[in-house]
């Protein structure tokens, strides 16, 4: 018995639906985890805004203890591009 040849057929991928559809599908996609990813920096601004600075520096002025929360607020957004060059 002898090699056998496969069929030259390939196989062709069918579309489920229109551009426009995959397109809207992207982009509710795409929106989706720009929301889930933003959601804790959104809440933390709001929680440094408005509790964490006389919660954590309560011997800082009202201004200063703001400006303390948002300068650790600062230091998270920017170590997330040097993370993403680190872990990439």
């Amino acid at each position: 018995m002898g090699m056998t040849e496969l069929g030259t057929e390939r196989a062709t991928a069918v579309p489920h639906g229109s551009a426009g559809q995959q397109r809207r599908r992207v982009i509710k996609a795409s929106a989706a985890g720009t929301v889930i990813e933003w959601y804790d920096f959104t809440l933390y601004g709001l929680a440094a805004a408005l509790v964490f600075g006389p919660l954590y520096f309560p011997g800082a002025g009202s201004l200063a203890g703001t400006m303390a929360a948002f300068g650790t607020f600062a230091v998270g957004l920017g170590a997330r591009p040097i993370g993403g060059l680190v872990f990439a």
